[in-house]
């Protein structure tokens, strides 16, 4: 019976707190729902600490009123009870929130006059006034970072010490979410990042970073959460070798980095063999290589650092309300790659979504049917289309996630597929896609069709002491949920552009990142080699 009661207990959801932001020993109430009638083994944390019994005034299902512990400080809030843990909402502490000065500003670094909305969810359009932004966020260095704007970010860790301080986390607004709307040196209007939760907000410029200001997320149709922290060090080379050369001649190489995202971050350079000619493009860097002779010989090896989470989400479809934004109408789109347009793919998803209109709901019904009607093999798989993969029913995880992406954009729910690599038990790697759809309101949600399948001989864990392996339902866990056994190097379609006019451009094809260019020679580089090394795992660290 106690099996019984723990495996059908429902999760505690907190819907609000108030106050928001108050002092330390005041009460605060959640309200919410599966709280339980009564407090028994259940309890509240802030900030990682345990409230005393004495400080509990109310324990309903679907109310509690605890105080915060004097030597509290600012927090996520999170409800524990029959071996369930909520989501987690913020509680700041009003004695250390800033707050823009009053007065006349003085110096270079950029100041927030005001925000508007103070309240939204993750890409809502917000407008920030102030001074000294610069007129663009690009700067003329090639080295140096552009400006950006950053909003809270947390994760959840499997223990608290009460002892430790935890540096606040930021994420910043995306390129790819089409964060930046516009930029000048007093307005700028972003679009909130994916993965964001209320904490402070700050614009980072050349000059200088600002002063925070408390920024509030709500009315997201659901939760998603960032756990089980790895961080990997990351190592790959390119080998060139020129076999016949005269000068001048210039061979440019696209260099892939581990992109930044909600889940995957403080990616860091450890080490790199040479200076590169633009460090960060769209999460590329280019290297440029000038007058190479015939019989030379260069590599270029990268280092990395890179934390990846693991994501687990939980939706409420009939909360979403799906609107017409620039970001659905991008990722909508048919392209070359993802061609959605095509009358077999539209036909095929017609036919699986029907009279569907709950976007939640219709990318659920494509991923269903791929898996239960493709067959997804683990080696690399030579169709010709992904249009003839549909009609063949045959596909490998590349394949797979073309196909998952272009049948969710026929369906009218904007998705990309993502590229990079798998990691196993023993730190080996091989290369792995699968796909990210956009829900208002809410944010990026990851799908893993081939991995939902069990098509990828891959292990990425040792089966737990009572021998379960992971994860237990694959076809379920990987819609909406994703593992931190993996690294990503593009997310979505990375168009670059040509250099120079007489160029020769060079493309790869289900390499480890979805970009069209890799290489390109100009000049007298009549004829080279280039060998793109495996992705290798040199440290992992839980």
């Amino acid at each position: 019976m106690p099996l019984f009661f723990s495996c059908s207990a429902k999760t505690p959801v907190i819907t609000s707190i108030d106050p928001k932001i108050g002092r330390m020993g005041e009460v605060i109430t959640l309200t919410g729902s599966n709280f339980g009638s009564s407090r028994e083994e259940s309890h509240v944390t802030i900030a990682g600490i345990s409230p005393t019994n004495s400080s509990y005034y109310l324990w309903q299902d679907e109310l509690i009123m605890v105080r915060v512990p004097e030597l509290g400080e600012s927090g996520l809030v999170y409800v524990h009870t029959r071996g369930k843990k909520s989501n987690g909402v913020l509680f700041s502490n009003s004695a250390t929130v800033p707050r823009p000065a009053d007065g006349e500003e003085m110096g270079l670094e950029p100041r927030i006059a005001s925000i508007n909305p103070q309240t939204g969810a993750p890409g809502s359009l917000i407008i920030i006034t102030g001074s000294n932004f610069g007129i663009s966020r690009e700067n003329s260095s090639r080295t140096q970072a552009a400006s950006g704007v950053f909003f809270s970010w947390d994760f959840e860790s499997p223990s608290f010490n009460p002892f430790a301080v935890r540096e606040p986390e930021f994420i910043e607004v995306s390129e790819i979410e089409l964060g930046y709307e516009s930029w000048s040196a007093r307005e700028l209007r972003i679009r909130m990042p994916d993965g964001a939760v209320s904490g402070n907000i700050e614009i980072r410029t050349p000059h200088g970073r600002s002063r925070p200001v408390f920024f509030d997320v709500s009315g997201k149709p659901g939760y998603k959460n960032f756990t089980d922290k790895r961080s990997y060090i990351v190592t790959y080379s390119v080998d060139i070798r020129v076999l016949d050369a005269s000068r001048p001649n210039t061979l440019y190489l696209w260099v892939p980095k581990p992109v930044q995202s909600s889940s995957q971050r403080n990616v860091s350079l450890i080490s790199r063999s040479a200076e590169p000619f633009v460090e960060n493009h769209r999460g590329v860097s280019l290297f440029k290589l000038d007058n190479l002779g015939t019989g030379a010989s260069q590599s270029i090896n990268l280092s990395f650092n890179v934390e990846v989470y693991t994501v687990e989400s939980g939706v409420r479809p009939l909360s979403i309300r799906q609107e017409r934004t620039p970001l659905n109408t991008l990722y909508t789109q048919s392209t070359a790659l993802i061609p959605s347009a095509e009358p077999q793919i539209r036909a095929a998803v017609n036919t699986i979504i029907g009279r569907e209109q709950n976007p939640h709901a219709k990318a659920k019904a494509v991923y269903d049917w791929i898996i239960a009607n493709m067959l997804i093999t683990d080696t690399a798989y030579s169709g010709s289309s992904i249009t003839a993969a549909l009609e063949n029913k045959i596909t490998d995880s590349y394949g797979t996630a073309l196909l998952c992406a272009a049948m969710m954009r026929a369906a009218g729910v904007p998705c990309i597929p993502v590229a990079g690599v798998l990691i196993d038990r023993n730190g080996q790697t091989i290369r792995h896609y699968w796909t990210e759809f956009c829900i208002d309101g809410f944010g990026w949600l990851p799908a893993d069709p081939a991995m939902g399948a069990e098509a990828v001989q891959i292990t990425l864990r040792a089966p737990d002491a009572e021998g379960r392996r992971f994860p237990p339902d694959p076809a379920n866990y990987y819609f909406g949920n994703l593992d931190n056994n993996r690294i990503a190097f593009s997310r979505g379609e990375l168009e670059l552009l040509q250099i120079e006019s007489r160029g020769r451009m060079v493309t790869q094809k289900q390499s480890y990142s979805l970009q069209n260019v890799w290489e390109e020679a100009v000049g007298g580089l009549e004829s080279y080699s280039s060998l793109w090394g495996d992705i290798t795992i040199s440290g992992i660290y839980n």
